[in-house]
């Protein structure tokens, strides 16, 4: 009997035994990081340093040669449309020449030309605006039956400000070549009647603004033509950027841009006006010659909030190029390309292997799962799944070598 005992305690051993070495050899759990897959608002943006420039600038010259008083306005003074910003006394030579006199009779010619030219663009504008006003009528119509997107609805009221925007700007460079137009008759006025060299002759400014250079300081004999001052309205600010030429064709006017880093507490909202058709030639930083095309965007924030910005501010523009407000979303970590050639488990009809070239790692019952994803963009760490996943599902971030299909895992402790 002892016997019989001793046998059945050896076989327990070695069954003990058996059983430890299966449980030490056999694979364990794989510890894994698990994100969730999220739905909500997702847009692609494209940043880059920007920098403000006045909308117009306006150089003031001389309408006709003569002694130049010393011109007593500074750089940062403010000037009222008509104001007086400078003092010419015509010199007789001049008066009596008959080439000079063509000189003027041409300048008037200009101006007209040039005031014609600003009728036509009002008129250009205006079309526009009416344009703009009846798609936004549209879109509100659409809108509330439900057919279009929200952010759609705000593209449209946002061309509409800025049609509005270009009708003001057409107005004020009307006004500015109409006082051109005076200045030159009233030059060619003078130069006939053949004045001596005692009467003063006016020079004004052609818009409300400020004083952004004096380019002629100092008393002096000053030639026709010669700039006397630069103006601006600091009011009327825009942004540039430069653009690569790949990322420019991402971009179309009207798309929403948010302007950060310019120093104030908030964020400002922009929308672009215009991608210049003209690209050049730039040398980044690093020696390697880049194509680029400059974009222009409008400031629509209230202008009480960028009061303080003036010309040549350095800024950073975020372009919105892609807005999705439901969409499905997991972290690039948890991507992956599949294999060229590899059997894709799980390919659909909706999502055929042929198509199906990204992939993810879900949990199921422990295991991990390979599981065919469409893609339709990336973007901050985020990447938006069209096809694939559901809200909700557990994902593998960073997948290691060892984390396979199949492969029993086990999320990591924090």
């Amino acid at each position: 009997m002892s016997k019989k005992i001793r046998w059945v305690a050896v076989a327990a051993a070695v069954l003990l035994l058996v059983l430890a070495m299966a449980w030490a050899f056999a694979p364990r759990p794989v510890e894994v990081e698990v994100a969730s897959v999220s739905q909500g608002p997702f847009e692609t943006t494209i940043d880059e340093d920007g920098k403000t420039r006045l909308r117009e600038r306006y150089t003031v010259s001389a309408p006709l040669a003569g002694r130049l008083a010393r011109i007593t306005l500074r750089e940062g003074d403010a000037v009222a449309a008509d104001g007086l910003v400078a003092t010419l006394t015509p010199l007789l030579a001049p008066m009596l020449d008959e080439r000079t006199v063509r000189e003027q009779r041409v300048r008037v010619e200009a101006a007209q030309a040039n005031v014609s030219r600003a009728g036509a663009r009002i008129e250009r504008a205006r079309v526009a605006l009416a344009q703009a006003r009846n798609e936004l009528q549209r879109s509100e119509q659409l809108a509330q039956q439900g057919f279009i997107a929200p952010t759609k609805l705000e593209t449209d009221r946002l061309t509409l400000l800025a049609s509005q925007k270009e009708v003001d700007a057409a107005v004020e460079e009307r006004h500015v070549t109409e006082h051109e137009l005076e200045q030159s008759r009233v030059a060619l006025s003078t130069v006939r009647a053949g004045t001596a060299g005692g009467t003063a002759f006016p020079v004004r400014s052609p818009i409300s603004g400020r004083v952004l250079r004096v380019l002629q300081p100092s008393e002096a004999m000053v030639a026709l033509g010669t700039p006397l001052l630069e103006l601006g309205d600091t009011a009327r600010i825009e942004v540039v950027t430069e653009l690569l030429t790949s990322d420019a064709l991402q971009v179309a006017p009207g798309s929403r841009v948010r302007i950060e880093r310019w120093g104030g507490p908030v964020t400002l909202e922009g929308q672009v006006r215009r991608v210049e058709p003209a690209a050049f030639t730039k040398v980044s930083a690093l020696g390697v010659e880049e194509q680029r095309v400059n974009v222009v965007i409008d400031i629509t924030s209230p202008p009480e909030t960028w009061r303080a910005l003036g010309d040549g501010y350095r800024v950073a523009v975020r372009i919105v190029t892609l807005t999705r407000s439901d969409a499905v979303r997991v972290p690039v970590s948890a991507v992956f390309p599949m294999p060229l050639g590899s059997d894709v488990a799980g390919a659909t009809a909706s999502a055929p292997a042929a198509a199906a070239r990204m992939a993810v790692f879900v949990i199921e019952g422990g295991r991990a799962r390979q599981v065919p994803v469409s893609i339709g963009a990336r973007h901050a760490g985020v990447a938006w799944v069209t096809e694939g996943l559901s809200p909700g599902t557990p994902v593998i971030v960073y997948p290691g070598t060892a984390v396979r299909d199949g492969v029993r895992v086990r999320q990591r402790s924090v």
